[in-house]
């Protein structure tokens, strides 16, 4: 028992030794990280301070001129020259002493509530911002002082980078080394963009409220009012369109209220104050007019809004008008003006009155560059509603080669003969499917079926394809389909709507070979420091060559007459197009509701391609619920659509689509189903050609024209006994009881080796002919006839013996005159009415032993012969 406790207790002070010395090896260890953090961040501080004065040092000189002017940004065409310069047209500098304490109390409680107290940075706002950046992502929140918005503003590139922070930070500690603060504060209220083209506080009280700033607090003005238009003025620079109170009031207000109630917190006014300010309803504190109503549109305006919007939906770090970029971009100033002069002007079509509108994208169909942007007609503000851009409509029967048949060609092969029936059909879960006219064509091929727009086809072909693929295939094209589709969706019938830039960006892929490009308008970005951002969007192959080219083939019949096209009034002679047309429809509870007539429709599309130019027009009026009328009216998308794209292609070569290699065009016989090749006997009118994925052509011949099997067994036997000859014959089995097409035989005789003549026309397979004349040579031809065709005529011959005695004629004219002058049909008379040689008019004389040449009809056979 000893013994066992002695060994406990050695085990106990071995584990004690080893716990001590593991202790001291971790202490150790501790003290070494602690002296490589030391030694690490010594190393840090060191490089960071380097870093930091190597990034100060490549800061710009302070310039005086920049501090005081904004720096306006440029927009060049596709050709580089200078198209509009922004930032520069409204600008109205004011003295530091006469900007009223109450704006420069919202300024610096909403922008730098410490701008008077720090030295150009602000450490405690920069902690702020550094905690908002470590947990929200770098760039979540600024920490820029107003001195450092000086900074930003006249000097550096917007670019939220480390570096530029340090430049900023650097110098904006050196312009408060060399200004005063109210000069600072002085310019940064004259630079500042407040929308709208406008730079500093001075031409916003002017523009925003029609009164110069100095007098925004004078004796006639409310407080109330002046201290909400104060805080209006400081809560524009955070987003100055957003906020634009004309166009987004509700969005001003809430603004407004926000930056009073920093006034309040900081101590400018008080509760009862901000209240008060709070109350004051914004169309009491703004002009009447909007300015922007008063100014004149200009040819290149809604190309340069959509500019504008593309630089702040994808680049928001900078503002296009303050930071001085070079903006290059797609513009053809050429196809712009023809575009604008189409929709402003009633030169190409009469418009029905000043509230139609139009939406136009022009792209080129290789690169997808905008060329050129109707945004609408008549528009009363200057960056206003872009019918080109913005509209949401739903596209009708322009969505049915990319959501039906191009998937279906894609996925499933289908050729541009593919056939397809046009007959009284519902949706899966059976509602009826209309056609546009409440009629039917039958069976057609899916060529003629985008021509002539049938709704059933498509969706039939959709339900074919599966919406899965559809979706998946429009999505690729740039259509906003990433919700739920369904088998409405085949002929427009949309929950959320398209844009013709939306439209013009798909169908150009059909033109480009499948390769589909995002319609951009920017090509690039030049920075004020001369760095330059590139802007194309990649391309990307979304469907297969064959796809591309069959359905641009099938889209050139919808121009076509001969295809009852859709859009034939859009034709372009010698032009190589393919497009689509469409209208929407109202339910019938709208149409009741708002009194709108059956032929009525709320919006028409065209949308149309070439190798060269691709354009989407829709038309219609911004209020939904106002038609365009039958007729005319829905038909003038058409009409601009062939003016604009007559217009830029002239004079240029445009070729016709690529047909590639993967492809086959092969005969086909009409109508067959599946498709069959026509054979010999096929008539031309029953033959189209069509294009098929290789590999899928027709391989079988097709029978239906072949000609009837000619007769078999064909005999002539004279019957001594009755004087009649007994002719007979066989044919296939069952082909004389066809019921549609039942076989007949034209029989035709040829007496004594003259012209044949027909005799009759029988369903049987015999006649008998009677009173065989002797000694005559008789040679008989049976032709089978089904339907129009005849086969191959059959000929057999029987030569009837001579009488040994008695006149042969007695029995077979009776009692006629028997004077020795008749023939037997050998002279050169006309017999039956039938022309030979001979002498006179009518019946031909009887035969006579003549050998002459001459031949005549025999007799008539009795009824049934």
């Amino acid at each position: 028992m000893s013994e066992q406790y002695k060994s406990r207790e050695q085990r106990r002070k071995q584990l004690a030794t080893k716990k001590n010395k593991s202790k001291e090896s971790k202490k150790g260890l501790a003290k070494k990280i602690s002296l490589w953090v030391i030694a690490l961040g010594i190393i840090g501080m060191i490089l960071g301070g380097s870093v930091f004065a190597y990034w100060a040092s490549q800061a710009p000189d302070l310039d005086p001129a920049l501090l005081k002017d904004p720096v306006s940004s440029k927009i060049y065409d596709m050709n580089g020259n200078l198209v509009k310069e922004l930032g520069t047209e409204k600008r109205d500098y004011i003295p530091f002493k006469d900007i009223p304490d109450i704006v420069k109390e919202a300024f610096l409680a909403t922008e730098d509530a410490r701008f008077y107290k720090h030295s150009g940075i602000d450490v405690i706002r920069i902690g702020g911002a550094v905690v908002a950046n470590i947990t929200d992502g770098f760039g979540a929140e600024g920490g820029s002082t107003i001195t450092q918005q000086v900074i930003k503003n006249s000097f550096l590139s917007p670019k939220k980078t480390v570096e530029r922070k340090v430049q900023e930070m650097w110098l904006a500690f050196q312009l408060e080394q060399e200004y005063e603060k109210d000069e600072i504060f002085e310019m940064y209220l004259n630079k500042i963009f407040m929308g709208e083209d406008i730079h500093g506080v001075a031409t916003a009280s002017q523009y925003y409220f029609g009164k110069p700033l100095k007098d925004l607090a004078s004796e006639g003005t409310p407080k109330e009012v002046a201290l909400a238009q104060a805080a209006m003025l400081a809560g524009l620079p955070q987003s100055p369109n957003g906020y634009d109170p004309f166009d987004n009031p509700e969005r001003a207000k809430n603004r407004r209220d926000t930056v009073l109630y920093l006034m309040n917190k900081h101590g400018y006014i008080s509760t009862e104050d901000m209240e008060k300010a709070q109350a004051v309803e914004m169309a009491s504190m703004v002009s009447e007019t909007n300015p922007k109503l008063a100014e004149e549109k200009d040819p290149y305006e809604d190309f340069v809004d959509y500019v504008i919007d593309e630089v702040q939906k994808k680049y928001p770090d900078y503002n296009i008008f303050t930071d001085g970029l070079k903006i290059y971009t797609t513009l053809d100033p050429n196809a712009q003006e023809v575009v604008y002069n189409t929709l402003e002007t009633n030169q190409v079509v009469e418009f029905p009155d000043d509230e139609f509108q139009a939406g136009v994208t022009l792209l080129e169909t290789k690169t997808g560059a905008i060329r050129a942007i109707g945004g609408g007609r008549n528009q009363d503000v200057q960056r206003g509603y872009n019918f080109a851009t913005d509209t949401e409509r739903q596209p009708g029967s322009t969505i049915k080669p990319i959501l039906d048949y191009a998937p279906a060609i894609e996925y499933l092969k289908w050729s541009t003969y593919h056939q397809i029936v046009d007959e009284p059909y519902t949706y899966s879960k059976g509602q009826p499917v209309n056609n546009w006219d409440e009629d039917y064509y039958g069976q057609m091929s899916i060529r003629k079926a985008l021509a002539m727009s049938r709704n059933i086809p498509a969706v039939k072909a959709l339900q074919e394809v599966g919406l899965e693929n559809a979706q998946d295939f429009a999505v690729s094209l740039g259509l906003p389909l990433q919700d739920e589709i369904y088998e409405s969706y085949a002929i427009g019938g949309l929950r959320k709507g398209v844009s013709p830039l939306q439209m013009a960006g798909a169908y150009a892929a059909f033109g480009n070979e499948g390769i589909y490009t995002e319609p951009f308008a920017i090509t690039k970005i030049e920075l004020r420091d001369g760095s330059v951002i590139e802007t194309k969007p990649k391309s990307k192959l979304v469907m297969q060559d064959y796809t591309a080219f069959m359905i641009s083939d099938a889209l050139k019949s919808v121009f076509q007459s001969s295809y009852n096209g859709t859009a034939t009034m859009a034709h372009i002679p010698g032009l190589p197009q393919a497009g689509k047309t469409g209208t929407t429809n109202y339910t019938k509870e709208d149409r009741e509701k708002h009194g709108i007539g059956n032929g009525d429709v709320p919006d028409s599309w065209m949308v149309g391609y070439t190798t060269q130019y691709t354009t989407a027009i829709w038309t219609g009026y911004s209020n939904y619920f106002q038609p365009v009328k039958a007729g005319y009216d829905q038909k003038i998308a058409r009409h601009l659509y062939k003016a604009i794209m007559e217009n830029v292609h002239a004079n240029i070569d445009t070729p016709d689509f690529k047909v590639p290699g993967s492809v086959v065009k092969s005969p086909v016989e009409k109508g067959s189903n599946p498709p069959k090749l026509p054979s010999e006997y096929t008539p031309e009118d029953q033959i189209v050609y069509e294009w098929f994925v290789k590999g899928t052509q027709p391989t079988e011949v097709s029978e239906q024209f072949d000609l009837p099997d000619p007769v078999e067994k064909l005999e002539a036997v004279f019957d001594e006994e009755s004087g009649e000859i007994v002719l007979t014959w066989e044919y296939g089995k069952g082909k004389e009881d066809e019921a549609e097409n039942a076989t007949t035989f034209d029989v035709e005789i040829s007496l004594d080796d003259g012209p044949m003549q027909l005799v009759t026309t029988t369903p049987d397979l015999g006649l008998r002919l009677r009173d065989a004349l002797p000694g005559a040579f008789y040679r008989f031809r049976v032709t089978a006839i089904s339907g129009e065709l005849r086969s191959e005529p059959v000929e057999v011959t029987v030569e009837i013996p001579e009488m040994e005695s008695g006149n042969p004629w007695d029995d077979f004219f009776g009692d006629g005159d028997d004077d020795g002058d008749q023939d037997r049909g050998r002279g050169n008379g006309r017999g039956n009415g039938g022309e030979g040689d001979g002498e006179g008019e009518g019946e031909a004389p009887p035969p006579t032993d003549d050998d002459d040449g001459g031949e005549t009809n025999p007799p008539p056979p009795e009824d049934g012969q």
